[in-house]
């Protein structure tokens, strides 16, 4: 699928910054989609596209409420057990994705716990249950800047492979 974005708005975002141009370009990549990434819609993208829409629904999951969370809402199969990790060493994001696997572990090891289903007072009580994810989490909280920034200057050096610009 070609997912067209136009210059002048590619070139607006970039302005305002890294955070505006890698939302500007994954807003493109979600808009030719109809906005959700499902069974039908995922095999229209490629591998890359995938990854950085990974990458928005991993960031907003875990600013939200951590990697229990993203896990409990259904995406650690989606994260853990694709090649996500691996996509962002090879995108430059080492540290990134050693912190993927260490969550995969964790996922392996409670995700029948954390995906049940469940009250929201029980879902609060999960972060007390299973405190292993609190450094998971702190640590993406401090890498989160510069790893958005890594992976904006990876999108910029290989644009094609995101988006057709458009005049």
């Amino acid at each position: 699928m070609e997912v067209k974005i136009a210059e002048e708005k590619l070139r607006q975002a970039a302005q305002e910054g890294t955070d505006a141009f890698l939302g500007a370009v994954h807003d493109a990549v979600s808009e030719a989609i109809g906005g959700e990434l499902n069974a039908e819609t995922l095999p229209l993208l490629s591998g890359e596209q995938v990854t950085l829409l990974a990458y928005f629904i991993l960031r907003q999951e875990v600013m939200d409420g951590g990697f229990i969370q993203l896990i409990h809402n259904g995406y650690g199969p989606f994260i853990f057990l694709n090649p996500f990790a691996k996509a962002m060493r090879l995108w430059g994001a080492h540290d990134f994705s050693k912190l993927i696997y260490k969550g995969r572990k964790l996922y392996e090891k409670y995700g029948a716990e954390l995906t049940a289903d469940c009250s929201d007072e029980d879902f609060m009580a999960l972060f007390e249950r299973f405190p292993e994810f609190d450094d998971l989490d702190d640590t993406f909280v401090e890498m989160e800047e510069e790893l958005t920034d890594r992976i904006a200057h990876y999108v910029d050096d290989h644009l094609g492979q995101f988006v057709s610009v458009q005049p």
